[in-house]
């Protein structure tokens, strides 16, 4: 069998299982089995398979086919440029999210501070990207600690210093005020969790599960706010496309702006608020 039949086999049987991007990760799930890049995998597209290479390939699109998602399978992601581990403890970074960082870098200058709070880091993203790029120094909690962990070897892959405290929320974190916080908090509605796609219920739960109506971990960021935003600091959240509104009039009377933004696709997804009113 060569390179070129297993993708098509694989893109047979991803797309038999429903997977609407059935060539693409068959692709890369034979390039990640036969440790090839995608370009090595077309140039070597008629080679033929050793055994033991194809039953390693079988395994992997087993995985795939059951709907786990393909960057847990792999190991990566790519975000912001950056390539992150990951693992099933933490949420998979998107590209929605990389609005969050645009918003976040552009706040940075004119900050009290160059000092950032990212709440529930999952993978550290968010905050690794902010100190990479925006040379801010940065701390990061996840109440997570497996999730932590992956944090922590984003951070030495990428050699950056961002310290790290497991906390939920601002509730173990040491005493201190930050010029911005930065979150990708839950914010799914528990009624709607059944109804993700398949694909995200391997995703931790405490991740997703913002509660009755998807906004409690925003009440809880708010009442937090006096005691950890610095005077004239800045806020970046992430939202849903529905909860952008109703988020920005929950921050609204903290700071002398807030604003909703959009993400690289058009589609409201998150608030940003900037000049923290004490």
């Amino acid at each position: 069998m060569t390179v070129h039949d297993l993708i098509l086999s694989g893109t047979a049987r991803l797309a038999e299982a429903g997977i609407d991007s059935a060539r693409h990760d068959a692709e890369a799930l034979t390039a990640h089995a036969l440790g090839l890049s995608r370009m090595q995998l077309l140039i070597r597209r008629q080679d033929t398979v050793p055994e033991g290479d194809a039953a390693r390939r079988a395994a992997l699109f087993q995985r795939r086919a059951a709907r786990e998602p393909l960057q847990y399978i792999e190991g990566t992601t790519d975000f912001f440029g950056l390539c992150f581990d990951v693992t099933p403890s933490v949420l998979i970074p998107r590209a929605d999210t990389e609005s969050v960082c645009e918003q976040a870098l552009g706040l940075l200058p004119g900050l009290p501070g160059q000092s950032v709070l990212d709440l529930g880091t999952g993978s550290g993203a968010i905050a690794i990207v902010l100190a990479a790029i925006g040379k801010a120094q940065v701390t990061a909690v996840d109440i997570s600690a497996e999730a932590l962990e992956v944090a922590r070897q984003n951070a030495r892959k990428h050699a950056v210093r961002v310290r790290f405290f497991q906390s939920d929320l601002f509730e173990s974190l040491p005493l201190g005020r930050f010029g911005l916080i930065v979150s990708n908090p839950p914010y799914i509605p528990a009624r709607e969790l059944p109804l993700l796609q398949p694909e995200v219920r391997f995703e931790p739960r405490r991740a997703l599960d913002g509660g009755e109506d998807g906004l409690d971990f925003y009440r809880r960021i708010a009442s937090g706010l006096r005691e950890r935003l610095l005077p004239g600091g800045a806020l970046v959240l992430e939202c849903g496309d529905d909860q952008t509104d109703r988020v920005a009039a929950m921050f609204s009377p903290y700071f002398s702006q807030t604003v909703c933004f959009r993400d690289l696709s058009g589609q409201p997804r998150g608030v940003r608020g900037k000049g923290y009113l004490e």
